[in-house]
């Protein structure tokens, strides 16, 4: 083994796997020194699946940390394989770079059980103006004593296993162009691989890995602390904004204005009826009004629909939070955000924790693409379906059905989601992410001439996958489970805006939002034009209907038990910062400290006349009360109900 350590990359290789191992090694002391957190529900197999997924975590931090090793040790520079000095520093840096990762480790050992969670990088920024910082740091480490000791172990490690590559090179023409033909090719290569391995994976439906990503791993939230190393977690979310804290009002004003908690009267009578959700991807409610989802037109008709509803955000990864767990899309995508390693809830987790539901939810791309299994997951669905399990069903044809792209043919994707919840025991709740409607904006070719081309080419992709709704409920109409749902659907955001009225900063977030149960009357027939509502109205409007009676976090309301000047809808524009409240005639933008724009937008659909001097004074009172306490229960882990009130 020796003569093989000679070779830079071998030398790198086994510089690399020590780092792993001593990661490994903290990941062990964390689990021990906070053994309490997890005696309940931890054994050997479970630990060691967590090991695992912690592999992919290290990969990234690890080399982050170490790209400059990679590069020092890889560049085709024949100098400096022969040059001493050069590697006793690199060895020196190796030690110290990987300590401070390492030291990061080992903080959180004792830090975890104060917060829950990993260190982000907005602690860091939280302590950064206390001038008692290193007294602070002191106090709270020296009963964690023993911490230093695997400290300096670790240190000693290190620097005794670092290997230095010694291929002493001949000055000889042969020699060298050997040498800088296969360094330069190995650095090529492993640039590649550093760039995938940093990313978390080569394929364009894994965007990079996020501190959320965990939740896919683990069955209790607590155990994300041992997936999670504290180096990633800090450099995830450096340059994120964490979400500021804002006093516009007193606590009890706030309140009285609006509050997140939610509580049915005790005499209201629980009726288990299933749940199906449906997340459309891209279907914006200008394609509706232009005649591309003729289905979906059809099924609003039966049902209920809203003439003013709006999505929460303009990505898929917003849609996800705000449809399923009343969470809107504030200042940063939430999966991107040190809140999602909150504790979380949602529709699913409301009703399989405290009323017996069986659940799962369902998306055709592969495997935790767009964070979508790992928030599942966090949020209380019981079991995942994406492209793995769509292949090994033998009924279907595996990825002889994937689009090539992204995910399933929603078709097929489609009567493979009926099929499974007619195996599902009652009651249940399931949600569904389609993903045909998307770019390439591809369709299987039996349908091109059923579809032909539009302008822009979403619009055919949307009546394909419109038409692959109108196939699920034709079977699901005959299911025995299919009389007692409930059914929503909506679209994650909107799609391409051409029209006018589609452009304007609050046409952007026009979204359908259909509720259809064919055993209630009373929501058959309706076309709402006076109520607004929202994708965060959505689990606490179903939640309404089915009468459930247990208290509940959501950032939406029960519209369906509201009065209609009393509905309102608000989402966030990345561009400038502002948000926008809809409510009564009004929409108005707020900056965060003053009213900049105000419309009233059912008659000013374009939003052109700015009218803001005469916006009424209560609306932005409510707006400020919903970002305060937004950001209090953001930052402070109050997304679920707990037993102490708040402060």
């Amino acid at each position: 083994m020796n003569r093989y350590l000679k070779y830079p990359l071998v030398a790198l290789l086994c510089n690399l796997l020590v780092v792993f191992a001593m990661f490994t090694l903290t990941r062990l002391v964390f689990v021990w020194c906070n053994a309490s957190l997890y005696a309940d529900h931890m054994s050997a197999g479970y630990l060691f699946q967590l090991l695992l997924a912690g592999l992919h975590f290290d990969r990234t931090a690890i080399l982050y940390l170490n790209c400059w090793m990679i590069l020092l040790f890889l560049f085709p520079l024949h100098w400096k394989e022969n040059n001493r000095v050069v590697f006793r520093i690199a060895r020196i840096l190796y030690v110290v770079v990987n300590f401070i990762g390492i030291a990061a480790n080992l903080c959180d050992c004792a830090y975890f059980p104060y917060t829950g969670r990993r260190t982000t990088f907005n602690v860091l920024q939280e302590f950064s103006n206390e001038g008692n910082f290193l007294t602070i740091i002191t106090n709270e480490a020296l009963p964690y004593w023993y911490l230093f000791i695997v400290a300096g172990i670790i240190t000693w490690v290190l620097w005794t296993c670092f290997r230095a590559p010694e291929q002493h090179l001949t000055p000889t023409t042969k020699h060298l162009t050997r040498y800088y033909i296969t360094q330069l090719v190995l650095l090529v290569v492993a640039s590649g691989l550093t760039i995938a391995g940093m990313r978390g994976g080569f394929t364009t439906a894994v965007r990079p890995i996020t501190i959320s990503n965990a939740n896919q791993y683990v069955d209790h939230a607590i155990d994300v602390g041992i997936v999670l190393n504290t180096p990633f977690s800090i450099m995830r979310t450096i340059g994120k904004k964490p979400f500021v804290e804002c006093h516009y009002l007193s606590d009890d004003e706030a309140q009285k204005l609006y509050s997140p908690l939610h509580q049915l009267a005790d005499s209201v009578k629980f009726r288990p009826m299933n749940v199906v959700v449906f997340i459309l991807e891209s279907f914006g409610k200008q394609a509706m009004e232009r005649g591309h989802m003729p289905f979906l037109s059809e099924l609003a008709q039966k049902g209920m629909a809203f003439e003013y509803s709006y999505s929460s955000g303009r990505k898929s990864i917003d849609g996800m939070p705000s449809v399923l767990s009343s969470i809107p899309s504030f200042v940063e995508p939430f999966f991107l955000t040190p809140a999602s390693m909150n504790d979380l809830s949602g529709i699913a987790g409301e009703l399989s924790r405290n009323k017996g539901y069986t659940s799962a939810f369902f998306h055709g791309a592969e495997n935790g693409s767009m964070g979508f299994e790992a928030f599942a997951k966090a949020t209380g669905f019981q079991k995942y379906y994406g492209r793995t399990e769509y292949n090994q069903d033998p009924r279907y044809h595996g990825d002889d059905d994937f689009d090539g792209t992204w995910a399933i043919w929603d078709e097929e994707f489609l009567q493979f989601y009926c099929d499974k919840m007619s195996e599902m025991k009652q009651p249940f709740v399931t949600s569904v992410f389609t993903a045909s409607s998307h770019p390439p904006f591809a369709m299987p070719d039996r349908y091109k001439a059923k579809f032909p081309p539009t302008d822009p080419p979403i619009f055919a992709s949307i009546r394909y996958s419109d038409n692959a709704l109108r196939l699920f409920f034709e079977k699901a109409s005959k299911q025995a489970w299919f009389k007692n749902t409930v059914f929503v659907l909506t679209a994650d955001h909107t799609s391409e805006s051409i029209d006018p009225q589609f452009t304007s900063d609050l046409g952007r977030y026009k979204v359908p939002i259909v509720i259809y149960a064919p055993s209630i009357p009373e929501l058959q027939g309706i076309a709402d034009k006076e109520k607004i509502m929202s994708q965060t109205d959505i689990m606490p409007t179903i939640l309404g209907i089915l009468g459930y009676d247990v208290p509940y976090v959501a950032f939406g309301q029960d519209v369906l038990n509201t009065k209609p000047e009393d509905t309102w809808a608000v989402n966030y524009i990345p561009g400038n910062g502002y948000y926008q409240y809809v409510q009564g005639d009004w929409m108005l933008q707020f900056d965060g400290e003053k009213v900049v724009h105000a419309y009233e937008f059912k008659k000013d659909t374009l939003q052109q006349h700015d009218v803001k001097q005469h916006c009424p004074k209560e609306y932005k009172l409510r707006l400020k009360s919903i970002i305060q306490q937004y950001m209090y229960r953001m930052n402070h882990n109050q997304l679920k109900t707990h037993p102490q009130p708040l402060p």
